[in-house]
């Protein structure tokens, strides 16, 4: 990536980093990464009802399974190559999308040519496409496979926010099968009768597990707002004395039951499996896939550490401990089918350390859910930034990372699916068949947009992507066909969360998409604005106007329906737009393209505000006042600049770096603590506010009070000999404006079908308008203050 680009100081992203920065994310990464496949020990042979193991060899079978999975998918696939295949030092399904995205363009939401070339401009740009290729025009011309790849980009976000829901719930209730498992036993010390004590077992089966693997659910949940950087401080200890501890007990049984179990690495006892594999043996691969559920976090949480740390953690240490476990609980297995329970994990920890474990192993479950639900926060976050899920609110916990993020609405949403399933199935088997079909449905979307990321953006020869594909696509296709055979035993619940996430996505993307053709439809030409004169009716009262709009070409057909009804604009109008592309991060020094519209004598600006799929731009503070002093600075340089875009409007300028004139800043900020904030009005509007501070609750009413809020004021350089009079005077005239007030309009779009319309488009509209009235509002969202917002209604026929 260019790296003017690329963030900086601001960015998760570190040119050189040291080792101690390394360990540092290491051994956090344990607490939030790893904790998924550091505890699913405690069921992957728990899910496996006991009568499907009915001798030695099976266990061994089992074990050999569980070792070349963990090294051809966990090791090989992700540690070695996915990990490669970062956005900019950001994972997971949607990474891969927007990297497919840039360079074989199979972007869905429509452009017209002028505004692709606005939102794309960049001297040096990455987003230029690289040589074309037979595979790239195959992919290009038919439209089919871009529909395709964005299907598999939301089936595979999908997939994990399936597998935030179920993992939490499973490492939670097999924890707390456990503890059910351990008071029964201490009831046994005891002289009750037989009877006596089959129902204290009833009874703890009953009110142990369930009520509480709730509690530990309802605390894990209640601890994401503190963020992924104090989690990962909290966990990682934990996390440490569990691997510590499942080595020894592993080596342990290692010694102490069947030191044979080395053996079972050899694949020529998973030939025997197959060779007489039959429904019900096949059904266990289904379970045993769990053994890498947490592989996907890997990649998908990279935005919130780095490769190297990542690799390292795992290599060393993850690996080698949980290879270690499963052989010693089968080597126990091997030698103790008689045993009641014999395939729980916490059957074979000795006696004596084994209420020790059971204390341990809740501790770590709740640990090993965080992996699922911070990747859960990420995709959703992408998705966000891509125009593929409603609006939510995103609390970015780390201001160095910004990866790290937290959404209050999805995490209480994840809590309660989570309850759901805990309390509905209070069955770890059913649990683990939804649980195992999430993590290797994930796994298979991965596969087919690696390969495509192989070919396309890596520019590797076709035969290598066709062998990854078939290669690891057979391992993780067989397991889908293992686990699709479970289906009416739990695996049923996977399906009916993914169509209703999946019906959201595809509803939110196509109702964003169709209200952005109309919008382009419906603009009208700049010269209708800048043409009309007070002959007209129109006038210009003081202030300044931002207009918020989808389109970066052209006036939106809401503002020009204002102007219709209400004949008068601002002194100062500048009209913003946010443009999301696809790249994790845009340099803030790259991010705002200025440009005029119309005449000089106007003063009518056009701001494009690009951002990446990560950025965090409309929480930020002193957004107006951004905007404003790029707008300064695009005055100041406009004549001289020689790195502008000609647009069908003029030129665009990027604006962020610092002035090279030498008098410095053309708007020099000055902070005023002594604003007041009152009623707006169109007229003069005494409203002055960042749009992207924290809102302030006015009544609208003349009696209201009026609130003090602080902003920033804007003079001019005192000593500027080189700046010319007709900029000055210009400066000064915007200045003026933001000292009369500032208004924002918003369009409030209201989507409706045509007669006629088939089914599909009628349920995609109106799940579309259901999310758009009940998700966070556009004013929420850009924190705009309600007493400067105009609103224009208007009806989308769709």
């Amino acid at each position: 990536m260019d790296p003017q680009l690329s963030p900086d100081a601001c960015s998760h992203h570190i040119k050189k980093e040291t080792w101690k920065h390394t360990l540092l994310l290491s051994f956090q990464s344990l607490g939030v990464i790893y904790g998924q496949l550091s505890t699913a020990p405690l069921y992957v042979f728990g899910t496996i009802p006991e009568k499907d193991i009915a001798s030695e060899e099976t266990a061994f079978e089992l074990f050999s399974f569980i070792f070349w999975t963990m090294t051809i998918i966990s090791l090989l696939k992700y540690a070695f190559i996915v990990l490669g295949a970062d956005d900019d030092g950001e994972g997971g399904t949607f990474a891969l999308y927007s990297i497919l995205c840039r360079h074989a363009k199979v972007g869905l939401l429509p452009n017209d040519r002028a505004a692709n070339e606005v939102m794309h401009y960049e001297a040096g740009s990455p987003f230029r496409i690289k040589a074309e290729s037979r595979a790239r025009r195959a992919i290009e011309k038919h439209k089919s496979s871009h529909y395709l790849m964005l299907f598999l980009a939301l089936f595979g976000s999908c997939m994990i926010i399936g597998d935030g829901v179920l993992t939490p719930a499973l490492s939670v209730f097999s924890a707390s099968s456990g503890l059910q498992r351990s008071l029964s036993d201490m009831s046994h010390m005891f002289s009750y009768s037989k009877s006596r004590q089959e129902s204290i077992s009833k009874d703890l089966k009953r009110y142990v597990p369930v009520p509480s693997a709730c509690a530990i659910l309802v605390c894990l949940f209640m601890l994401q707002h503190y963020g992924t950087h104090k989690i990962g401080f909290m966990f990682a200890p934990i996390v440490i004395v569990w691997l510590f501890f499942i080595s020894g007990v592993g080596i342990y049984n290692i010694f102490r039951w069947n030191h044979h179990i080395i053996y079972a690495i050899s694949p020529v006892y998973m030939y025997k499996f197959i060779r007489n594999v039959h429904i019900k043996s096949w059904r266990a691969l289904g379970r045993i896939i769990l053994c890498v559920a947490g592989s996907q976090a890997m990649f998908a949480d990279l935005g919130h550490f780095s490769k190297k740390s990542i690799k390292i953690t795992f290599l060393c240490l993850i690996y080698p401990v949980l290879i270690l476990c499963y052989a010693g609980q089968a080597a126990y297995i091997s030698k103790n089918l008689h045993v009641k329970n014999f395939n729980h994990l916490s059957e074979s920890v000795p006696e004596h350390i084994r209420h020790f474990f059971i204390a341990l192993s809740l501790l770590a479950s709740a640990v090993g859910s965080q992996a699922t639900i911070t990747a859960s926060f990420s995709i959703i976050n992408q998705c966000l930034s891509l125009g593929c899920f409603p609006r939510v609110k995103v609390i970015h916990t780390s201001d160095k990372i910004h990866g790290q993020v937290y959404i209050p609405d999805i995490n209480w949403l994840l809590m309660l699916l989570s309850l759901t399933v805990t309390v509905g199935f209070h069955d770890i088997i059913k649990i683990g068949n939804a649980a195992g079909l999430a993590v290797v449905s994930g796994m298979l979307v991965t596969t087919c947009l690696m390969s495509l990321v192989i070919a396309l953006y890596w520019e590797k020869n076709l035969l290598e992507s066709v062998c990854f594909l078939l290669f690891f696509g057979f391992i993780e296709a067989s397991y889908v066909s293992a686990c699709m055979l479970n289906f009416h035993k739990g695996a049923w619940y996977l399906v009916v969360l993914l169509i209703f996430s999946l019906t959201i996505m595809l509803a939110w993307h196509y109702g964003t998409m169709k209200k952005y053709e109309f919008d382009l439809q419906n603009k009208v030409s700049t010269e209708w604005l800048t043409d009309l004169s007070p002959g007209l009716g129109v006038s210009r009262v003081p202030g300044i106007g931002f207009i918020y709009t989808d389109i970066v070409m052209g006036i939106p057909a809401f503002f020009s329906h204002f102007i219709t009804n209400l004949p008068a604009f601002h002194q100062v109008l500048i009209f913003v737009s946010f443009k999301s592309l696809p790249v994790p991060y845009v340099h803030p020094s790259r991010r705002y393209l200025i440009g005029r519209v119309g005449p000089k004598e106007y003063k009518v600006y056009r701001c494009v505000v690009r951002h990446g799929y990560c950025d965090h731009i409309r929480d930020t503070d002193g957004f107006e006042e951004q905007i404003i002093g790029s707008i300064g600075e695009f005055i100041s340089v406009e004549e001289n600049d020689f790195e502008s875009l000609t647009s069908p409007e003029g030129r665009m300028i990027v604006v962020g770096k610092p002035s090279s004139s030498p008098d410095g800043k053309a708007l020099i900020p000055m902070n005023d603590t002594s604003s007041n904030v009152g009623p707006a009005s169109l007229a003069n509007n005494e409203t002055q506010v960042s749009p992207l501070n924290d809102i302030t609750e006015i009544e609208t009413s003349c009696s209201a009070p009026v609130k003090r809020k602080k902003k920033v004021r804007f003079m001019l350089p005192a000593d500027s000999p080189k700046m010319r009079d007709c900029v000055r005077e210009e400066l000064q005239q915007l200045i003026d404006a933001r000292e009369s007030g500032t208004a924002y309009f918003l369009g409030q779009s209201h989507l409706s079908v045509r007669n006629g319309s088939d089914f599909l488009k009628r349920f995609l509209i109106m799940m579309y308008s259901f999310c758009d009235r009940n998700c966070r509002q556009p004013p929420v969202a850009l924190n705009i203050p309600y007493a400067a917002l105009v609103e224009v209604g208007m009806v989308y026929t769709i």
